[in-house]
């Protein structure tokens, strides 16, 4: 890869140390390899194979696949720093003062595809930007189970929950019910999973909610929490550290107790064709993939995120009164995961 570019922004006495960038970027090539460590050791077959890849407007990234393992039939943990001389319509959208300015854009995303459909699919990303006069910091981690098991929806909120609680009470709040707002596919009326986290343009000013629905319920927790203190850089990046090393006790313990459950074709076909709203997802509404093709990234890199096998059936309903349909009933409603309990739930 390049050497580290030029200053590209504007100056600002709003931007953070002339170091934030290699801080974050540092941190986010440490998360990819902590991550690949950690699930390497969990599969104990597959091997990450890396691909370093340099983009000719500036920048560029390392990519790491996992293919064919005990555990990962494919999976992508990618690392990339990028910058440039104009943000694409997808950012300038949401950040219009951005406008005119060069950028700088570095992350880290996750996308892991289990073998067994008793494993969640899972994803994360983490990212940060600056351009000109602003910069801000966004992601979150969500999961996207194929068989409803509660108690693993539950764990994985809740860690998430106790790592918001440590920076800020209203964090899991909204950037939950933010995550059910993204992860949504208006065209099935369904969520994408059971959700987790997600947030963007947080540079510690205003609303903690910055998203695109002023009507949906992110906005009006956001708006009834009332003035949010200032958040300064230093004390959101120490958040998105934190959300970044919760992935793996989120996971990990949900990917072991499931591993060595048996299943057969029937579970293996709803896990296929789940997978085909994954890929509906990513294709059409999700905003990293637009990104990375709006600012040429790397086409491989991008859709890694895709399932190696899936398959679509025209017309699908699920059995009444089967796991499969307590998934479209339950599990893909927006649940309050963290407080759920069994003495208490009827799910």
């Amino acid at each position: 890869m390049t050497a580290f570019k030029p200053d590209v922004t504007t100056k600002s006495n709003s931007l953070p140390a002339e170091n934030s960038r290699e801080r974050v970027k540092q941190f986010m090539q440490q998360l990819q390899d902590e991550i690949c460590q950690e699930l390497e050791n969990l599969d104990g077959v597959g091997r990450f194979a890396e691909e370093s890849w340099e983009r000719a407007e500036g920048g560029g990234g390392r990519s790491r696949v996992i293919r064919e393992g005990a555990i990962f039939e494919q999976g992508g943990v990618n690392f990339s720093e990028v910058w440039g001389t104009q943000l694409p319509p997808s950012i300038l959208q949401q950040r219009p003062e951005a406008a005119g300015h060069g950028f700088f854009a570095t992350g880290t995303s996750m996308v892991l595809h289990p073998r067994s459909p008793y494993i969640p699919t899972v994803h994360l990303n983490y990212r940060y930007f600056e351009a000109g006069p602003v910069w801000w910091f966004g992601g979150g981690a969500d999961l996207t189970p194929y068989y409803p098991f509660a108690e693993d929806a539950a764990h994985f909120h809740r860690t998430f929950k106790e790592t918001c609680d440590q920076h800020h009470p209203e964090y899991y709040p909204v950037f939950k019910r933010w995550c059910d707002e993204y992860f949504y596919l208006k065209h099935r009326d369904e969520t994408r999973g059971v959700g987790g986290l997600f947030f963007d343009y947080q540079h510690g000013q205003g609303e903690i909610y910055k998203g695109p629905d002023p009507q949906g319920t992110a906005a009006n927790y956001s708006k009834n929490l009332g003035a949010v203190e200032p958040r300064s850089w230093e004390e959101l990046f120490a958040f998105v550290q934190g959300c970044g090393r919760t992935f793996l006790p989120a996971y990990i313990p949900i990917a072991k107790k499931r591993a060595s459950m048996d299943y057969g074709d029937r579970e293996r076909n709803f896990q296929l064709y789940r997978r085909g709203r994954y890929v509906e997802f990513n294709l059409v509404y999700d905003r990293g993939t637009i990104f990375g093709l709006q600012t040429n990234g790397r086409t491989e890199s991008i859709l890694m995120s895709l399932p190696p096998l899936v398959r679509w059936e025209y017309g699908y309903q699920p059995q009444p009164n089967t796991p499969e349909a307590q998934l479209y009933e339950t599990f893909l409603k927006p649940q309050d995961w963290a407080n759920w309990t069994p003495e208490t739930s009827d799910i």
